[in-house]
């Protein structure tokens, strides 16, 4: 896989392969992938590219198809913030800082228009554990520990957890999980629907890789439709959302890959 937009001081990578998979790296294993102020604004610069090139190449065979955030190392996805980078900016302004960065970041990855996969290596942490929950798929591995332990720190989510996680279990799972602050492990996280698959310890970005691989080998525009009509569902009012998914059926009906298929069937002998 090819690299780009690479900046080692930020402790982020970028990188993208041939098989339309970009791929997110938060590389600082020494403190766990936590993210300081470098960090987190090359993520979301990294992010910001990524929707323009997504913009620049629909419909474009080459183009990107999937999208796979993952940690440096195996023994974490990320573990937060950096308490030791951010010790001192203990303001409100500084919090609204913090939070206005990611919060945009997060934003963005979440409103790609192709899938995003996090691959969950050991710890996801607070910070971690949001930007998890902005991405479409979790694929985490079998010493994964997933805490939204904001509580213990005398904080809410500040990144859209909150919302994302109501969204995905509801008022009473994630009014617990935010107050019990406990750290799940995969069984739990396939079980609550925040998981989609649990890898062996260490595995997670390969299980990632082979997700988005399939993925990435499926009609580009149909994905990208499948994701649009469901965005239309979580942000919109179901009859207007119902009105796009109509239109979105409409328009793939009439589109090659359906075109090609009815082709294939034709040419099928009769059974």
């Amino acid at each position: 896989m090819a690299e780009a937009s690479q900046a080692s001081a930020t402790g982020l990578r970028v990188a993208r392969g041939a098989d339309g998979i970009a791929v997110i790296t938060i590389d600082r294993p020494q403190v766990h992938n936590a993210l300081d102020w470098a960090t987190m604004d090359a993520f979301a610069a990294a992010v910001r590219e990524l929707g323009a090139e997504l913009a620049a190449d629909a419909g474009r065979d080459d183009g990107l198809r999937a999208v796979v955030v993952a940690g440096g190392g195996t023994r974490a996805f990320c573990a937060g913030g950096d308490q030791r980078a951010l010790a001192g900016y203990e303001s409100a302004a500084d919090g609204e800082r913090l939070a206005d960065v990611m919060t945009e970041a997060l934003a963005g990855l979440e409103a790609l228009p192709v899938p995003v996969i996090a691959a969950i290596n050991g710890y996801a942490l607070g910070g971690g554990a949001e930007i998890a929950l902005a991405c479409d798929l979790r694929v985490v591995d079998a010493e994964v520990r997933f805490g939204l332990v904001q509580l213990r720190l005398g904080l809410t989510p500040g990144w859209g957890a909150g919302q994302r996680l109501l969204r995905l279990v509801g008022y009473g799972k994630a009014l617990e999980l935010f107050l019990a602050g406990e750290r799940l492990g995969a069984a739990q996280l396939v079980a609550l629907g925040l998981a989609a698959e649990a890898a062996p310890a260490g595995q997670a970005l390969d299980a990632a890789m082979a997700w988005a691989a399939r993925i990435a080998a499926a009609d580009p525009d149909t994905v990208r439709a499948v994701k649009a009509l469901l965005r239309a569902g979580v942000e919109r009012p179901p009859a207007e959302a119902a009105a796009i998914e109509r239109a979105l059926f409409a328009s793939s009906w009439a589109g090659e890959a359906h075109l090609a298929a009815l082709r294939g069937f034709a040419e099928e002998p009769a059974r």
